[in-house]
């Protein structure tokens, strides 16, 4: 009997997935020194069965940190230790492509070093982030000079160099969930008044300036980028024109010819809700492998990927607790909860010992 779609072998882009089955971008705060570690290794070794891993994601830059204990991927420190891992995947069958960020304005000087954050416009997102010590409300952050925008795409690029030099398989441009590139696309985090404000083109060019830099440094067939547009986390708020903002995002990607575009389908890890045929617009016009994310049931990605509606469909939280989520979704076995108290920090508790079959 044949497999069903989501099992059997894709393509995005460049990269030959084993199955559609992706695990999504997960933070974790186990990086004390900004460098994976061997738990690191373990954690993404266990979980090479997926059809490709998105890492958590990893900060471009000391000023992109915005939460503590999160890794980067811009030191040689951090280059060596992410190619710990991609081996590890490699020897294990998997494919892994490390998800590039930058918070802007989610953050606060105790992650920082006393510096203030970043952003395309000098508004607070009234938000939380993990210092170390507990959540503490994002502080308010500075608009970045022109200078500074053009340094940080070359920070993206420098990014994808250390990401290939780590031995992955392509990288993933975070643009969602009101982290920087987001609060740039928004006209409720953007209130700039020179090129890269105003109108939905000037606020859509910091991301196609970022993609050009990062396939400048890597073929296009190996880069994704993630979207959320009608997500509202860390109160980035909703675009006045939502369907126009995003359709500009989507034809300006669709002419560089992207590996896969990964889209958050409602609120972040929250309701699966938007305007009546808004996504499914936006969705019909993307050309590139479509990575489908945010609360999918075992029979709803079955549906999606055999309807031909997604290339894979991305699982977050039950990758965590289930490191064998592929063969359990096969067997439609049970499933491990999830011991949400140790999502954030600590060492292999709630991290790798999670039981498999």
């Amino acid at each position: 009997m044949p497999q069903p779609m989501l099992f059997t072998q894709g393509q995005l882009g460049a990269i030959e997935i084993a199955n559609r089955l992706v695990m999504a971008p997960l933070t974790r705060n186990r990086a004390p020194e900004g460098v994976p570690t061997d738990l690191t290794v373990e954690y993404y070794r266990q979980r090479a069965s997926a059809g490709l891993i998105v890492t958590e994601g990893a900060q471009i830059s000391p000023i992109g940190q915005g939460y503590a204990w999160t890794p980067g991927i811009h030191t040689e420190a951090q280059v060596a230790g992410w190619r710990k891992v991609t081996e590890a995947v490699h020897a294990a069958g998997g494919k892994i492509v490390v998800q590039l960020w930058h918070v802007g304005r989610i953050s606060h000087p105790n992650v920082l070093g006393g510096a203030q954050p970043v952003a395309p416009s000098p508004i607070g997102a009234a938000s939380k982030t993990f210092d170390g010590a507990g959540f503490v409300e994002t502080a308010e952050p500075r608009a970045l000079s022109l200078e500074e925008i053009a340094a940080t795409v070359a920070d993206y690029a420098h990014a994808t160099r250390c990401a290939r030099a780590a031995g992955f398989d392509g990288v993933e441009i975070h643009a969602a969930n009101g982290y920087l590139i987001d609060q740039f696309l928004r006209d409720t985090s953007n209130q700039r008044t020179d090129a890269y404000g105003g109108a939905i083109e000037n606020r859509v060019r910091f991301l196609t300036e970022v993609v050009d830099a990062v396939t400048g440094a890597w073929e296009p067939g190996r880069v994704g980028i993630r979207l959320s547009p009608f997500s509202n986390a860390n109160n980035v708020g909703i675009d006045s024109d939502t369907p126009a903002l995003f359709g500009a995002v989507i034809a300006a990607l669709n002419a560089r010819g992207l590996a896969f575009v990964h889209m958050v389908e409602g609120q972040t890890g929250g309701p699966r809700e938007w305007p009546e045929g808004a996504l499914e617009a936006l969705r019909g016009e993307i050309r590139a492998p479509y990575i489908a994310n945010n609360g999918y049931s075992r029979a709803m990605a079955l549906e999606a990927v055999a309807a031909g509606r997604a290339a894979a469909v991305a699982f977050g939280r039950a990758f965590i607790a289930n490191p064998d989520l592929v063969e359990r979704l096969k067997r439609d076995a049970p499933l491990n909860p999830l011991r949400a108290e140790l999502l954030y920090g600590g060492g292999a508790e709630g991290y790798t010992d999670y039981p498999t079959l």
